[in-house]
């Protein structure tokens, strides 16, 4: 009985640490929206619609010229100012504050590090957008897969040499030993490929945001279910600031986050899923990203293969605009089923976890 008392004291200390960072977090981004909206409105930091490139997408968004972008800041800074007071409050309190250090090398160092890093990325491609430095337009598509790989390498390289992980999980069927560098070269794919969906997905008002809120909690339970309690609080800080930011961002929306919110929701939310060996499970968590990407994928082959579109527009949700769709209509659908699908995801997560345990 005392063994139970405490497991359940245990759980309920773990989980009221995860509210308490979400809300710091929260609170933080809330703080954070006023001064940096006046920081990249000052800046002139407004979203440029290319109408040469892309004819259809600039006739549906022209509206939408010169709203500020790079707002995605909130999001990463409040995520990194929540770390570093929770740590800080760990260091000089006792007692529940002692425990509020979300900071663990096997569990946060590396979503944190991926998290900042394409977050800085993201904030130079929208810089060299916005200000067209040295003429250019922004990164290509391309030179983004190039960051996205570097990225990628980084991540494949702390798993092997770090972490020294050599199983994929297979759900249903258990544990697959692939080798060190079979597992790395498993998340250098899944690092490049949720990156790029993300930063595709970001093209309506709170749909990237809405979607990456939905795989995000899925991961969250996922992390606390495995017991990785750090994993999970510093997957509720990024939820928090996410839930602040797309307070403001629902249509109309008052800024966009720019690459810099989108690039780093990617490659954190590939990390996590890495983190708690649930790969395999992001075609369920984060089923509108899949589409989204494939969509891209199927118009570009039939293009080159067929000489014809499938699409009118992609990304797909761009498709549904130009069939007359409303803006709102098509972000709460995709969330709908976004939220539909990951049911299902965290469903199979939970069957297989009892069938395998």
């Amino acid at each position: 009985m005392a063994l139970f008392r405490y497991f359940v004291m245990e759980l309920f200390t773990q989980l009221i640490r995860i509210l308490v960072t979400a809300l710091f977090s929260f609170g933080i981004a809330m703080i954070l929206v006023s001064p940096v909206d006046r920081l990249i409105r000052k800046l002139k930091v407004g979203k440029h619609i290319e109408k040469e490139a892309a004819p259809i997408f600039s006739q549906m968004h022209a509206a939408k010229e010169g709203t500020p972008v790079m707002a995605g800041i909130i999001i990463w800074g409040a995520v990194c100012l929540s770390v570093f007071f929770l740590w800080l409050c760990s260091l000089l309190f006792d007692g529940f504050w002692s425990q509020v250090n979300i900071l663990d090398r096997s569990q946060t160092y590396l979503p944190l590090a991926g998290f900042i890093i394409a977050a800085l990325i993201g904030a130079a491609d929208d810089i060299i957008g916005i200000f067209k430095i040295k003429g250019k337009k922004g990164l290509s598509v391309k030179q983004r897969l190039f960051l996205y790989a570097g990225v990628g390498f980084l991540a494949a390289w702390w798993f092997a040499a770090k972490l020294h992980w050599d199983v994929l999980h297979v759900p249903f069927i258990g544990n697959m030993f692939i080798g060190i560098w079979g597992y790395a070269a498993f998340v250098f794919f899944i690092v490049i490929a949720t990156s790029h969906s993300t930063n595709i997905t970001n093209g309506l008002d709170g749909l990237a945001e809405g979607v990456s809120l939905i795989t995000l909690i899925c991961l969250m339970v996922v992390a606390f279910a495995y017991g990785r309690y750090d994993l999970a609080a510093f997957t509720a800080s990024i939820i928090g600031s996410l839930v602040a930011f797309l307070w403001f961002n629902i249509y109309p929306a008052r800024f966009f986050m720019g690459d810099t919110g989108s690039m780093s929701l990617g490659v954190v939310i590939a990390l996590i899923a890495l983190q708690t060996n649930t790969g395999l499970f992001i075609p369920f968590f984060s089923f509108i990203l899949i589409v989204e990407s494939l969509s891209v994928l199927l118009q570009t082959f039939s293009k080159k293969v067929f000489k014809k579109k499938i699409f009118i527009s992609t990304p797909i949700h761009h498709h549904f605009e130009a069939k007359g769709w409303l803006e709102p209509q098509i972000t709460m659908r995709f969330w709908i089923v976004s939220g539909i699908a990951a049911v299902f995801g965290l469903i199979f997560f939970f069957v297989d976890l009892l069938l395998l345990k």
